[in-house]
Order: C-alpha cells, then structure tokens, then sequence
C-alpha cells in the first residue's frame, strides 16, 4: 500500500516517540507539587519541562526536537493575560461601558496574539540543531481566525470547512524550517468530506436535545397538576437534554478536527518537494481520548501521565514526512547556505500568551 501511494516504503519517514509513563509521571508529580506549593506560579515553568520532554522524545528519521522557551517569558505572557481578564471584571463591575471597550479591544488584539504566540512557539523549536520560525502577519491572522470564525459561525458550520481552509494556510504556509518554507493548500472537497460526518453528529445531537427539551417541557406542565416540583423537572430536563447534545458534539468536534488535520498535513509540502504525511484514525484517536479520560478520573488523575503519553506517542507515530531524497542532503544543504540560524543563536524575544 505505502509502495503504491509514496513509490519507495522507505521515502515515507514516521515519526517515533521514546518516551515512557513512568519517566514521565516523575516530572508530571514534581509540576503538580510546585505547582500547588506556589499558587500556580510554577505552572509556566512546569510547561517547560514538560514540553521539553515531550520534544526531546519525539523523533523523525532518528533525530529527534527540541524546545527552548524559558519558563519566565511563559510566566510574562500568562501575567499579562490574567491581568488584562482582571482589569476587564473590574472596569465592568464600575463602568460597564468601560468593560465593553476593553472587551472589544481584545476582539481587535486577539489576531495579533495568535500571531506572536504562533512565531514565539515556532522560534523555541528546533529540529537537528536548526530553529523554525512564523512569518505570518496580523492581518492574516485576523482573516483566518475572525473573520472565518464569523463565517462559520454565522452559516450554522456549513462553511466551516472554508474557515479550517484559510486558518490552516495562514499557520502552514508562514512556517520556515531554516530558510525552506512550508505550504498547504487542502481542496475543499476533501475538507467536505471530512466535514460531512461530523455535521451529521452535531445535527444529531442537535435532535437528541431537542427532543429531551420538548419531553422536559411537558414533564415540568404535568408536574404543576401533580405532587412533583415543576421547576425541579424543568431543571432536570434542561440538563438532561443539554448533556447528551454536548456530547455528541463533543465527538463531532474531535472527528472533524482529526479530518481536517490528515487533510491539511497530506497535502502540506517542505521546500516545496517533500510531501507531509498524516493518517490518524478518527475512531481510534476518539477511543483513546475518551479512554484517558476515563482511566484518569478513576484513578483521581494519577493515571494522567500514562494517559498523555499514550495520547501523544499515537499522534507522533501516525505523523511523518515523505523525502524527495534524504533529509541528510536537506540539512546539509541549509548548513551550507549559511541563512539557517542554529540554535544556539535562537531569537527568544517575545512571550508565550498561552494561545
């Protein structure tokens, strides 16, 4: 099959993670004591160390990433949000006129956050000793994000392929690895198909709720004739109805963000000849994440370092990249150009906005 799809088995190189629960539950505790101990401060640096572990074991054609970013600039970038959301609820709670503007004004810096957290996120990244880098602009940003949200929203998700189409090219086609560029360009149609179950989910979820609210509704007037408590119905009846459609959209949402990611990645290109490569599976990835969850709950979230390895290690090797060559020849040929910066020599300026 892979012979027939890519020409050469071993053009196709699959990611591999080497990580393992156990190494990974001894710095999850550690982040989870600091992390109390001081009110959440150390959570920034906790996101370092993790994502370092994280990186450093997951590995293409035998080598593997690497991050960079200093707990304090996450630390910097999430001070500055938190203050912002608290500047927000006070000036709303005296001036509500206030709060509206302030409101108002993160809607118009969101698109500029996005694009210095994805450039931030970007830089920190290295691969063989060669850095990444963002180049998209504001304005991109805000196409791709607030005005295809609209889109989406506004159409009830019947253009939210669109919108997946124009936020996927924005991130790809404004990533660099070195001085080679990335670029994707997924066809509608294919969006579609991905989207066609997941819409089918949310109208289900939709009718299941409906249905539940209507039953609830009739309950709550039969329950004013009787000894039972009306209102106590109606609330019952409202979650009732409001769980089961949640949860249908919940899978609707993991289904088509999984549709649209193997999309996205098989059409995506690297210097524009080697091919990207995803092949996640909807049902399996959706067990695995409802399965975590379950795991992780009965065993009062001790068992959540196992679950985000397991998680994680799915992801990596069912990702990849398929070489025009060897990549050998494309590193060699970045180091030769002399316009890769490697990285010890990474620009880290900037903060983390956690978005």
């Amino acid at each position: 099959m892979q012979q027939a799809v890519f020409g050469r088995v071993d053009a196709l190189r699959r990611g591999e993670f080497r990580g393992s629960a156990g190494e990974y539950f001894g710095i999850w505790i550690v982040n989870i004591l600091l992390t109390i101990v001081t009110l959440g401060v150390y959570s920034a640096w906790a996101k370092v160390r993790r994502n370092r572990y994280f990186y450093g074991n997951s590995f293409v054609d035998g080598h593997s990433f690497d991050y960079h970013a200093k707990g304090l600039q996450i630390f910097i970038g999430r001070a500055i949000v938190f203050g912002y959301i608290i500047a927000y609820n006070v000036l709303l709670t005296f001036s509500p006129i206030a709060g509206g503007i302030l409101a108002l004004l993160m809607l118009f810096l969101l698109p500029w956050i996005v694009m210095r957290s994805l450039r931030f996120n970007a830089r920190v990244t290295s691969y063989r000793n060669i850095r990444f880098d963002f180049v998209g602009k504001t304005w991109g940003a805000f196409v791709a994000i607030i005005f295809g949200g609209l889109i989406a929203f506004f159409s009830l998700g019947l253009l939210a392929p669109f919108a997946s189409r124009w936020l996927y090219r924005y991130i790809f086609n404004n990533l660099r690895y070195g001085d080679r560029a990335f670029e994707t360009d997924p066809k509608i149609g294919a969006l579609y198909r991905v989207w066609l179950p997941a819409f089918l989910l949310m109208l289900v979820g939709a009718a299941v709720g409906g249905m539940l609210g209507v039953l609830a509704y009739y309950s709550a007037v039969h329950g004013a004739d009787t000894a039972a408590d009306p209102e106590l119905n109606l609330i019952l009846g409202v979650y009732g109805a409001l769980i089961p459609a949640l949860l249908l959209w919940g899978v609707a949402a993991i289904f088509y963000r999984i549709g649209v990611r193997n999309v996205v990645m098989n059409a995506a290109r690297f210097d524009g000849r080697h091919s990207l490569f995803s092949d996640l599976g909807r049902l399996r990835y959706f067990w695995i994440v409802i399965s975590n969850l379950v795991v992780t709950i009965l065993t009062l979230s001790l068992m959540r370092p196992w679950a985000a390895v397991r998680e994680h290690r799915y992801v990596i090797e069912h990702s990849g990249i398929v070489v025009d060559g060897e990549l050998d020849d494309v590193i060699s040929s970045m180091q030769a150009s002399g316009s890769a910066l490697t990285a010890e020599y990474l620009d880290l300026e900037g903060f983390d906005f956690g978005f």
